[in-house]
């Protein structure tokens, strides 16, 4: 049975991770649990998975909860996830903290020897380099659940030290396919965030409406499979059925399909290298029938190609592109700006931005703040 620490518990991959592990409890147990400060539905959860350890973020939340859980010890802060994550009796550590905030404790939890299920794509934007040196240095796995990173982590089972052609690296096309400049002018919020085929939390949701989310994961797949970028090609397949492929020297091309569920390759993640039954949607070819594929617009979603150039040029370029899309998109769901206002404006920054190169992680952790507080400055 294994032991898991799920930091974010109350997001939607954190929700979607406890019913597998709720649907399979010989498997796994959860150790950990955390949240920010959605405290009643993270009273529930204590209440149903009695974890040991559970993370809010500010100390009042802690001491009044542990008032009621005696069982579970309360942490907070910062300070409270890394300790969750690199000191407890758990043997995987899940990462589905938004954004930025998910960094410092994957770090740490791979310096004490855990193995990650990473769910937090900003962990190997901002810190790729730091990251995968550390896992290689302790010896740990890095299991991709971004259903993409999964897929192509699948896709490359049984096919160790072959050479690969280019990673196709598979994009919805978000709310907004076919749109051009002059439309994106004038979407709004609540258009932003319906998605046609995932249900995902806001943040992602609005990355994905402005192709940024495909950026960033062009970035990860850089790190997680140690392919270059111009190896990693987006392709636009509506359907979101192939989670994404592999073209091999051959030619021959892997792909991995699927139901667009989050909580298939969060189970493999979990359960790797073990396959688990479930009870999910299965894919019907036929009523499916055509499968379609596009090029993304990258003169129309200028943020796919913000990435690919963050990732040419390295060093803190990726940084300064997380932080600033981070600080944009939270000023959007405010409707503070516009949506075209988030690529205009990181556009702004990475021409901006003088670079720093040799990055450790107080050097990275900097750089985020000083965007973040220009951007909240303007």
């Amino acid at each position: 049975m294994k032991k898991i620490a799920i930091l974010g518990s109350t997001g939607s991959i954190g929700k979607q991770s406890l019913n597998v592990i709720e649907n399979n409890p010989d498997k796994f147990k959860v150790n950990v649990l955390s949240c920010r400060n959605s405290i009643e539905l993270l009273s529930k959860q204590i209440e149903k998975f009695n974890p040991e350890y559970a993370v809010v973020e500010d100390e009042q939340d802690a001491i009044n909860l542990s008032k009621k859980y005696s069982k579970t010890e309360f942490l907070y802060g910062m300070e409270g996830l890394i300790s969750a994550a690199s000191k407890t009796d758990c043997d995987i550590v899940l990462n589905s903290l938004m954004g930025m905030r998910g960094l410092e404790p994957t770090y740490h939890a791979i310096k004490a020897g855990k193995d990650i299920a990473l769910a937090n794509k900003e962990t190997l934007v901002a810190g790729g380099e730091i990251i995968m040196d550390a896992a290689k240095e302790m010896g740990i796995k890095i299991l991709p659940v971004d259903s993409e990173h999964s897929a192509i982590f699948q896709s490359l089972q049984g096919n160790k030290g072959k050479e690969i052609n280019k990673i196709l690296l598979t994009a919805s096309g978000g709310p907004f396919r076919g749109f051009n400049l002059k439309q994106l002018e004038n979407v709004t919020l609540e258009q932003a965030l319906k998605h046609p085929n995932w249900s995902m939390g806001n943040k992602i949701t609005i990355d994905s409406a402005s192709m940024m989310n495909k950026g960033l994961e062009v970035i990860e797949a850089k790190w997680l499979f140690d392919v270059p970028g111009e190896k990693i090609q987006v392709v636009i397949h509506p359907q979101s059925i192939i989670h994404s492929m592999i073209e091999y020297a051959d030619h021959s091309i892997i792909a991995q399909l699927g139901v667009p569920d989050m909580r298939i390759p969060i189970s493999y993640a979990l359960s790797y290298p073990n396959r688990i039954k479930n009870a999910f949607e299965s894919v019907d070819f036929f009523q499916i029938k055509t499968l379609t594929f596009e090029k993304p617009d990258l003169k129309t979603f200028k943020c796919l190609s913000f990435a690919y150039e963050a990732l040419k040029l390295g060093g803190s370029y990726p940084v300064v592109l997380n932080a600033a899309n981070e600080i944009l998109v939270q000023q959007f769901l405010k409707k503070r700006i516009n949506f075209i206002d988030i690529q205009n404006t990181i556009d702004r920054v990475l021409q901006d931005h003088n670079p720093t190169y040799n990055l450790d992680l107080c050097k990275i952790l900097d750089i985020d703040k000083k965007i973040r507080e220009s951007l909240k400055n303007n």
